[in-house]
């Protein structure tokens, strides 16, 4: 609940106050302060759509309805919103690095995009392995 309060006063104070500031200290990236405000709050966005989600599942682990069709949406939810950051990632990944001078930025934003990649992938494979312990509990449960 705290994370989710912080990422909350992050998204409507920290992040716009900050990229306003920028835009004052460097009037000839003013134009970037928009458009930067909005993608990282969409990350944002997103890493709360994580924490809800986990908070969800940790319920249903709590309940012993984990290994539920309920369960799978919550995971669905997670890799999408993963996905979603990812695909917004490589899109300032290619910006960057078309515009860039210096190879600094865009390897490490190309390094988060491999961590983010790994990180969806990770949770595709947990999803399957959910369904697959979901579906032999079903048996087990049928069985007995």
């Amino acid at each position: 609940m705290l994370l989710f309060g912080i990422l909350v006063m992050l998204q409507t104070f920290s992040l716009p106050g900050q990229f306003a500031h920028m835009a004052r200290e460097s009037p000839d990236l003013a134009h970037l302060r928009w458009p930067m405000t909005a993608v990282t709050v969409f990350w944002v966005l997103c890493v709360q759509a994580v924490v809800v989600c986990t908070w969800r599942l940790l319920t249903l682990v709590q309940r012993d309805r984990i290994f539920s069709d309920a369960a799978l949406v919550w995971v669905d939810a997670i890799v999408w919103s993963i996905a979603a950051a990812w695909v917004v990632l490589l899109g300032v990944f290619l910006y960057v690095g078309f515009q860039a001078d210096d190879p600094g930025l865009p390897l490490l934003l190309f390094l988060l995009l491999v961590g983010v990649a790994a990180l969806g992938l990770l949770m595709v494979v947990m999803r399957a392995l959910l369904r697959q312990a979901t579906t032999l509990r079903t048996d087990m449960e049928a069985v007995i």
